[in-house]
């Protein structure tokens, strides 16, 4: 694969990665051929949709938690780069490859976004089979250029298996309200309980049965459907998931003023969050927590875990 990505597309690039740090511990690079099969089923009658080349190349960056609880995937269409050749240093006849990093070191090459954002010009990806090498090179002012040779293995990556289109509950609204609504929890906070009605959407904290609650701030926000773009109500549902995995995709979504696009369904069901425009499209899917109160108090959120493998 041999890739170039200039301007602001560099800082965005790496806001991505930040975001899929907050995930897992590796980074899957997946150059894409077939963009159909890669499609991120978000797409329904009332939405806006993009038209799709049927054989539209792109590039994939994925990353799993240790528990498979959490999946987050960002594919970069071939206008997001200046150039892009995922065939290039692919031997013939081994079609596209599938490549895993580790994140801690990929992380720090773009740990400081503002730095890049003022001196890097363009960023140079290029993987080499043969060295078993990911090649990042960043082109700075003054013609100062710094490489990093990154080891890979090989490895199949991850695809989480999400009817979006099935869910019965629907919410999309900017992204700013989604994080000024997150930003109302400490960064301590696990996990957060999302509640719909016909009328309102209700956010809390989740406090776990036999805590001490005189130490804990409980906190419980409201929201009226005319917050949000598009509301969608099916069923009455109180999903709670981990709210680490999310922040870092809220703050990708913000920084570039996407809409996002939230389905779920009942307890127990992934719940997936999701953005769109014209170069990107990007995704995280978080397992919920059942129904506690037809679940046995032994079981807990790795019970849940391994309860919902199928949608990875």
């Amino acid at each position: 694969m041999d890739c170039v990505i200039e301007g602001n597309c560099v800082r965005a690039f790496g806001k991505a990665i930040h975001a899929l740090s907050r995930i897992g511990d590796e980074l899957w690079l997946d150059p894409v051929v077939k963009g159909v099969s890669h499609r991120l089923q978000t797409a329904r009658s009332h939405e806006t949709t993009i038209k799709r080349v049927p054989n539209e190349l792109k590039l994939a960056l994925r990353a799993v938690n240790s528990t498979h609880s959490a999946y987050a995937c960002f594919l970069f269409s071939p206008l997001f780069f200046q150039r892009y050749r995922p065939e290039a240093g692919t031997a013939q006849g081994c079609g596209t490859f599938k490549c895993k990093l580790v994140m801690k070191s990929v992380l720090p090459l773009f740990r400081c976004l503002a730095s890049i954002e003022r001196n890097v010009d363009r960023c140079e990806i290029k993987v080499s089979i043969m060295d078993a090498r990911v090649v990042f090179q960043f082109h700075c002012r003054h013609g100062m250029i710094k490489t990093h040779n990154l080891s890979f293995c090989e490895s199949e990556a991850m695809q989480a298996v999400f009817p979006s289109h099935l869910c019965p509950n629907v919410l999309k609204a900017q992204a700013r309200l989604f994080c000024d609504m997150v930003r109302n929890f400490p960064v301590c906070q696990e996990e957060v309980t999302l509640s719909i009605t016909p009328s309102r959407v209700n956010l809390r904290n989740h406090i776990e049965e036999g805590s001490n609650n005189t130490k804990t701030m409980y906190t419980d926000m409201s929201l009226h459907l005319s917050e949000f773009d598009y509301y969608q109500f099916g069923v009455d549902s109180d999903i709670t998931f981990c709210l680490k995995e999310l922040r870092g995709f809220l703050s990708f979504a913000e920084s570039h003023c996407l809409p996002v696009s939230v389905h779920f369904g009942a307890a127990g069901k992934p719940v997936c969050f999701s953005v769109e425009d014209l170069v990107l499209e990007a995704r995280v899917v978080l397992a919920t927590l059942t129904d506690l109160e037809s679940t046995a108090p032994s079981q807990t959120w790795e019970a849940q875990v391994t309860a919902t493998p199928s949608f990875l």
